[in-house]
Order: structure tokens, then C-alpha cells, then sequence
């Protein structure tokens, strides 16, 4: 009984927080639904009404709320993936090379500032700034003895002023185009409905899921979404051989609301108030040093989008660091690319955690080093 009492107050956690995600998407904003449900969860995991069972720790609530968001989104990105994203980054593989080496430098600049300008100590800063995702750099810290509490809560300040910043700008400015293209996908999703379809979506959930313990297995970063996505993909282009045409399943858009409300519920859902006791001076200069981040990144999505012809928006997107459900979510609500989004998202993260950390380990001993002989000549 308290098992099912505790998951009923979760269930109304979240959708008191998706009628947060409503009240904004009244206002037209296209991403409205996640930065909605972002700001509602993150107020009532600040207040702590008694009536929630909001659990009191940084994890927020249950994952599998997150996991069956990534999962929505990953079997949609799948049934769109073609190989238009092969030949992007085949004829612009330079400048995409050019601006995730960018992208990396910047934190690696914010990550000094913040090492010099607080109290935290190199492998801290390198690693709370690092963009290789908020699941992702906390664990590899914790391996080289890092203040991984302090990296979970400055990646997440990252991800939340990302998403808050980078999808609301992108949609104010592209409005419009963006309300337009989204009436349109909607009037044209809603008009057939055949009840074979509903086994096909059968199938292909089974099919995500087989594709997240590959994921896993193979270590992917964020595996409910990006092993979904990679098995649903594989599935839908070879299913033609198998059965003699492509096979269609019902996916109606909405889906991709309720992938937003369970991604921001969960973000939310990690913000209490214990974490920013005795950090405010580091939150601050974190803060500072990611909005600079995000107008350099928007600036120089501009000159690649320019340079290469990629629209801004899956420029922007998917140079943002941000985290890559976030960023993909806002790409196929935005009508960007979000295959494209994903696969630069997802080099870019691999590219931190493969380089970056022993990078940062070298940094941290030779500034180990000089402190002992400094000492030892005073």
C-alpha cells in the first residue's frame, strides 16, 4: 500500500509539473511543453508542498520517469533516421569537426576560470564544466577523485540554463516558421488510423528495448535513447525485406509532449535546496561562465550554419551543451535535423569522456607537482 501511495504522489508530482508545461505552451512557445514542466518541478522541488512525495535527494524521482521519456523519443528519432545525416557530416565533416573542438575549448576555458575565481579545486572545475553530459562526467569524476556532489550539481545548473536560454531563444526567433510546420504535421499525423498499426508500435517498443541493453552493454551514453533510436533505425530499413513494404505504427505527435513532461519532470525533480548551501560564489561564477558559453556557441552555430548550409536551429542545437535528450526534444518540436542533433551531441560527449579526463588528470598532477615544490622551496 505505501509502495502504491508513494508512486500515486510521484504520478501527481508529474503532472502537476506537466500543467506548468500546459500553462506555457498557451503562449505559443514551441518548446513551452519542457520548459513548462522544467520550472513547475524545480518550484515544487524548492517548496516541498506536504502532499508530494518528492524524494529529498538529488536524484528526484524515480528514473524510469526519464527513461521512458528518452525511450518516446528515441523510437520517434529512429523512424525518421535516413542516411541525410551520413552525407552532412560527410560534406561538412571539417567545420563540424572545427566546432566541436570549439565547443570543448570554451569549457575547458570556463572550467580554468571557475578553478582560479573559487574555491574548488582543478579536477573539481575541469570536470563540473566539462559538456559530457550530467549522467555521464559525475561517475567519471568520482574515479579520479573529484567532488563528484559538487560536479552533479554545476552540471546540472549547466543543463537547466541551456535549456532555459538556447530552445526558448531559438523559439521566439523562428516562431512562426516553427507554429506553421507544427499545424501542419499535426492536421497531417491525425488523419489516418489503421488498428494493425497499434502492433507495430508493439513491435517496435520491444525493439527499444532490446536496444537499450545494447546500449548499455556497449556503454552508450544515455542508452534508453540513443540504443532505442540505433535498433528502431535498423529495424524500420531492413522490416521492407522481411514483410514486402515499410511498415507504419501508430506514433501519434502528442507523444513527443509527454516525452517532454517526463524529461523536465525529471530534471526539475533534482533540485533542492541543500545543494546550494555554501556554493554561492561558485554557482555564481559557473553561471556566468555558461552564459557566455551559450552566446559563443550561438555565435559560431551562426557562422557554421552560414559556412555549410545547415539550418541555425540544428546548428544550434546540436553544438549546445546541453544534455542530448534535452537538445533532441527541442530539434523535433524546433523542425530541426534531430538525427543530426543527436549524432553530433552524442560525438561530442564521447570525444569529452574518451580525451578530456586524462587530460584533466595530467592537468591536476603537474599542478600537484608545482604546489609540493613551491612548498618545499618556502
Amino acid at each position: 500500500m505505501k509502495g502504491s501511495k508513494g508512486f500515486l504522489r510521484i504520478f501527481l508530482f508529474v503532472v502537476l509539473s506537466g500543467a506548468g508545461g500546459f500553462l506555457l505552451s498557451l503562449t505559443g512557445l514551441s518548446i513551452g511543453w519542457m520548459i513548462g514542466t522544467l520550472i513547475m518541478a524545480t518550484v515544487l522541488s524548492f517548496t516541498r508542498p506536504k502532499f508530494l512525495s518528492i524524494p529529498n535527494n538529488k536524484a528526484g524521482i524515480p528514473k524510469y520517469w526519464l527513461y521512458i521519456g528518452q525511450c518516446i523519443l528515441g523510437i520517434e528519432l529512429g523512424q525518421k533516421m535516413n542516411t541525410t545525416v551520413l552525407f552532412t557530416f560527410r560534406d561538412n565533416g571539417l567545420a563540424i569537426s572545427i566546432m566541436l573542438l570549439l565547443s570543448i575549448s570554451f569549457s575547458l576555458l570556463a572550467g580554468f576560470i571557475l578553478w582560479k575565481y573559487s574555491n574548488l579545486n582543478m579536477l573539481t572545475s575541469f570536470f563540473a564544466t566539462a559538456p559530457g553530459g550530467m549522467s555521464t562526467m559525475p561517475g567519471i569524476a568520482d574515479e579520479v577523485g573529484a567532488n563528484t556532489g559538487v560536479v552533479s550539481i554545476i552540471q546540472t545548473v549547466r543543463v537547466f540554463l541551456v535549456i532555459l536560454t538556447i530552445p526558448v531563444l531559438l523559439s521566439s526567433w523562428f516562431s512562426n516558421q516553427v507554429n506553421t510546420e507544427f499545424s501542419n504535421i499535426i492536421s497531417s499525423e491525425t488523419i489516418s488510423f489503421e488498428p494493425n498499426q497499434i502492433l507495430m508500435t508493439i513491435i517496435l517498443v520491444l525493439v527499444a528495448v532490446v536496444g537499450y541493453f545494447l546500449g548499455k552493454y556497449l556503454k552508450f551514453p544515455a542508452p534508453w535513447l540513443i540504443g532505442s533510436m540505433v535498433s528502431v533505425a535498423i529495424f524500420k530499413s531492413f522490416s521492407p525485406l522481411f514483410f514486402g513494404h515499410d511498415l507504419l505504427a501508430w506514433w501519434p505527435h502528442e507523444l513527443i509532449i509527454f516525452s517532454q513532461i517526463f524529461i523536465g519532470a525529471s530534471i526539475g525533480s533534482r533540485f533542492i535546496k541543500s545543494m546550494f548551501i555554501g556554493i554561492k560564489k561558485t554557482l555564481i561564477i559557473s553561471s556566468l561562465c555558461t552564459i557566455i558559453l551559450i552566446f559563443s556557441i550561438l555565435v559560431c552555430a551562426y557562422i557554421v550554419s552560414t559556412i555549410t548550409g545547415i539550418t541555425f536551429i540544428t546548428s544550434a542545437l546540436a553544438f549546445a551543451p546541453g544534455g542530448v535528450a534535452e537538445m533532441t526534444t527541442t530539434a523535433v518540436v524546433l523542425k530541426g535535423d534531430p538525427t543530426f542533433v543527436v549524432a553530433v551531441q552524442v560525438l561530442r560527449i564521447i570525444a569529452v569522456c574518451v580525451t578530456l579526463p586524462p587530460v584533466f588528470k595530467l592537468l591536476n598532477y603537474w599542478d600537484l607537482k608545482k604546489n609540493s615544490h613551491t612548498q618545499i622551496s618556502a
